[in-house]
């Protein structure tokens, strides 16, 4: 009996060209979310992405919320296990732009280490993984006339920005985005020649903190030293929430950390991993962190606390001697199982206001959370992964965590009762959220590789040959 993959893998290879130049179109779209000025940026996103999904042949719509719209669309063969695609055509704003070497919203096509990759913001967070998926369902189409089980695609335009309405979106269409397993192409991979399935993703937790002073600016000249300056206290405060091992100093914040397995740490020591050259590709030489444990286990398995902005006074040319009036600041919380975003968003919230110096009042700003996940490996589904995998590049894929948050994994399961598959194709250096976002062209046809026999493998859990 013929392979059914066979020719839609030369069709993706015939057809490469030109799914980097759809990438490239898709990239030109400014789809900057979080910035109300790019509204009818991401709107269009939204609507280019539509038009690819019936072009395929699904049937596809955009779908309105209080906010960015969703893509909706179903396909597919009739029968057999019915899978649920997601991702989010939103990407991060691009500053600072004087950082980037070609503009942001203009792909280019450079060449690197791995061979040619293209260079955007959004490059592999996520429209060009999200576009693994959807060249390769096309790649199904145009070979066999439809897909061999039933799919059906959700895509976001809120993902950079807490994904606000997803949750009342997916609780308002249970019915229509029912399915048996969930797929999302959002994570990493070890190497361009070396696969991983992601089982577990940190949670996260995302503040804002104002700390007032006096009733507005002061000359420092004649207030400094005699009256309480919000930005002195904002840093001290700040500075309490470690200690000196590197633990986030909240009491209760670990009462629900998982402790790590011998077996995760020993497979995890076993990796390809070359921590030097990981910490030198962003410029550094050592790391930092929570005691007693490696740079991957701070990363995929450990929580953590950081300040992700702080601002104040006068930060323009020049001298301008003031006492701002206000002081304010970013802070996120990493989590892991099995601790709860909530939980910890109130024990956080609780401790600021407790350390709240007394002559300062303090206003906090609850910008979103999400819950950590732990995928299940023993699943046919994950199974089907590896095979899949395996196919394409030669080798096992390895078992691997995330320390970034994808908080709809959280969310399908508890809505719709579905694990996630998260099979990604971008690597630690794609400067994801950073000037010089880029995807190798290496990993994009991989991943198209990969999603189509994902799609074979599928069809196989479905008795389909």
């Amino acid at each position: 009996m013929s392979d059914p993959l066979l020719p839609v893998l030369a069709e993706i290879a015939r057809q490469f060209e030109a799914s980097v130049e759809r990438l490239a179109a898709f990239l030109r779209i400014p789809s900057i979310g979080t910035d109300p000025a790019h509204d009818a940026d991401t709107r269009r996103a939204a609507e280019w992405l539509a038009r690819e999904l019936q072009t395929i042949g699904l049937d596809a719509s955009v779908r309105p919320t209080g906010g960015h719209p969703m893509v909706v669309a179903k396909g597919g063969a009739p029968a057999g296990p019915r899978v649920l695609y997601y991702g989010h055509y939103d990407v991060q704003p691009p500053d600072p732009l004087e950082l980037w070497q070609t503009p942001p919203f203009e792909p280019t096509v450079v060449a690197g280490p791995h061979g040619p990759r293209i260079v955007a913001r959004g490059a592999v967070d996520d429209k060009g993984q999200l576009l693994t998926w959807v060249e390769a369902m096309r790649a199904w189409m145009r070979v066999h006339g439809t897909l061999p089980v039933p799919i059906t695609v959700l895509v976001e335009g809120e993902e950079e920005s807490s994904s606000v309405h997803l949750e009342p979106f997916i609780a308002a269409h249970r019915e229509e985005l029912a399915a048996d397993i969930a797929v999302v192409s959002d994570t990493n991979m070890l190497a361009p020649d070396r696969p991983a399935l992601t089982s577990m993703l940190r949670g996260i937790v995302y503040l804002e903190l104002t700390l007032e002073g006096p009733s507005r600016d002061l000359h420092s000249g004649m207030y400094g030293g005699a009256v309480p300056n919000p930005l002195n206290r904002l840093a001290q405060l700040l500075a309490s929430l470690h200690d000196a091992r590197g633990r986030v100093a909240i009491p209760g914040f670990y009462d629900q950390v998982r402790p790590l397995a011998e077996a995760d740490r020993a497979a995890w020591r076993a990796l390809p991993f070359d921590e030097r050259a990981f910490l030198a590709e962003i410029g550094l030489e050592g790391s930092v962190g929570e005691e007693g444990f490696s740079l991957l286990e701070r990363i995929w398995a450990r929580p953590c606390l950081d300040i992700n902005g702080i601002w104040g006074g006068y930060s323009g040319a020049g001298a301008k001697t003031v006492i701002p009036a206000r002081a304010h600041a970013k802070l996120s919380c990493r989590l892991v199982p099995d601790q709860v975003a909530t939980q910890v968003r109130d024990l956080l919230i609780r401790s600021l206001h407790e350390r709240c110096p007394a002559d300062c009042r303090i206003a906090i700003r609850d910008l979103g959370c999400g819950d950590p996940i732990r995928v299940p490996t023993d699943s046919p589904f994950v199974a089907a992964a590896r095979r899949a995998l395996a196919r394409v590049f030669g080798c096992e894929p390895a078992m691997i965590g995330c320390g970034g948050s994808i908080p709809v994994v959280a969310s399908l399961r508890r809505l719709l009762g579905l694990d996630t598959l998260l099979v990604g194709f971008g690597l630690d250096d794609d400067r994801v959220h950073s000037p010089n976002e880029k995807f190798e062209l290496v990993c994009y046809r991989r991943g198209i590789e990969s999603h189509a026999a994902l799609l074979a493998e599928f069809a196989r859990l479905g008795g389909q040959p």
